[in-house]
């Protein structure tokens, strides 16, 4: 059985889904292995305009695979570091993904989870959802997903989360920036973000990215000025730019409204 599915839609809206649902979605070298190279894919698919991110079953993901860590405690160090590796690059993958992705979280989202929903764009949760930093609880630490997770809530309370392996409820979360809205309706919460995203202009969000990639990086300094100067300086000559602005001024729609991707990458 595949542990990743993918679809796509007409629109280029493409959907990975976990798909271990007897096993919470728990993480083993399977998935992280599938859904590295559905990410790399996609990266590549030009039609992609959006990704969703999704678990299968009552739980986004519960984490790493109990089988799995016991198969790691025979390894020796250096193949522990090329294990850990695997997880790492998945990390990162999903987090230079050059289209806006969305992740959709209901039930549990332990360990590892909390790395994939911080690294998407965005993260929409149930009510009912509830996550946790639970690696001290079997005497792990949180490791690959931290650097991750710090950008997402901030160190000071990375740090308390971290130690205590607390559970956090979904209000929680929230507040934490963990998630950017709680719904008890997810798919129709997710299609209302998927339309204000098709609303923009594909190559300006992929720009979008890369730029705030590289200001999450630097100082505010004259330096990081000359930096976003010389970005948007290239960005409106771009014909997509030249497109947005006179469909403005012909009170029309841009043509990536109006344009529907070909196929089916299901």
């Amino acid at each position: 059985m595949q542990s990743v599915l993918l679809e796509s839609d007409h629109r280029g809206v493409c959907r990975l889904t976990l798909n271990r649902p007897d096993s919470a979605n728990a993480f083993d070298e399977q998935l992280i292995a599938e859904l590295t190279d559905a990410l790399q894919h996609l990266a590549t698919w030009q039609d992609c305009r959006a990704l969703v991110l999704q678990g299968n079953g009552k739980h986004f993901s519960a984490g790493a695979d109990l089988h799995w860590m016991q198969r790691q405690a025979q390894m020796d160090f250096a193949a522990n570091v090329d294990d850990a590796s695997s997880l790492a690059l998945l990390m990162r993958t999903l987090d230079e993904f050059p289209h806006p992705t969305i992740a959709l979280v209901q039930g549990a989202a332990y360990g590892g989870a909390l790395g994939l929903l911080c690294c998407c764009d965005i993260a929409i949760a149930h009510h009912s959802a509830r996550f946790c930093l639970s690696e001290v609880k079997l005497g792990l630490i949180p490791a690959v997903i931290s650097p991750y997770v710090s950008r997402a809530i901030g160190m000071r309370q990375l740090r308390r989360y971290a130690l205590t392996a607390e559970v956090i409820n979904a209000h929680e979360a929230l507040a934490l920036g963990l998630v950017h809205q709680l719904s008890d309706e997810l798919a129709p919460t997710c299609e209302q973000l998927v339309n204000a995203l098709l609303n923009g202009a594909p190559q300006a969000q992929k720009y979008c990215k890369q730029l705030l990639a590289q200001i999450a990086a630097q100082p505010l300094n004259a330096e990081l000025s000359q930096v976003t100067a010389q970005a948007i300086a290239e960005v409106r000559a771009k014909a997509e730019a030249q497109e947005g602005i006179h469909a403005f001024f012909d009170k029309r729609a841009p043509h990536w409204l109006s344009h529907k991707t070909e196929g089916n990458h299901g």
